[in-house]
């Protein structure tokens, strides 16, 4: 995409890390358990969004990166699957890993956009910005089966030009 971040390899469909057991693995691509290994199905970047370096001088995020929309959202809208590297480990220094899923087993699955992402990962907090946010993150599966965390648009309408913002949790801060 333009002005993307040379340090930030960019990905259009998940890729799983060695630590993700092929049972969980399965499960998460094609919600069997167990299943023969399948490869992810490939989504174009969406065109409901773009990526836009932050100047207004009170904004939290004031020279990084936020996720603008570049059309009208209608409201609860699938706006973009948060896209990165699905793995089993601990990465608390990260902060751009989500969680996914926990098996039966103690399995904790993440997703983890560091360093490879989509535009997704640039999807900023409210805080500071709104006085709610105008998405949310859903676990879901796509037509193919695929477990995925996306990002959709709330109760309220979202217009061309709009930062894209949801709730880091309560956790995510009280971490930081």
């Amino acid at each position: 995409p333009p002005s993307w971040p040379s340090h930030i390899q960019y990905i259009n469909a998940p890729r799983y890390h060695p630590s993700v057991p092929g049972p969980v693995r399965s499960f998460l691509i094609s919600g069997t358990n167990p299943a023969p290994q399948k490869t992810p199905i490939s989504f174009p970047s969406t065109s409901l969004v773009r990526v836009r370096y932050i100047t207004e001088p009170s904004h939290p995020a004031r020279g990084q990166n936020g996720l603008f929309a570049v059309r009208k959202i209608l409201p609860k809208s699938h706006i973009i699957d948060y896209i990165g590297e699905v793995h089993c480990q601990d990465r608390a220094g990260s902060d751009y890993d989500l969680s996914l899923f926990r098996s039966q087993d103690g399995d904790n699955v993440g997703v983890d956009a560091s360093v490879m992402g989509n535009e997704a990962r640039f999807v900023n907090d409210y805080r500071g910005v709104r006085s709610k946010p105008n998405a949310v993150f859903v676990e879901s599966r796509t037509s193919q089966g695929e477990l995925r965390m996306s990002i959709w648009s709330s109760k309220d309408l979202i217009q061309k030009g709009d930062e894209i913002l949801v709730s880091y949790g309560k956790n995510w801060w009280r971490s930081r």
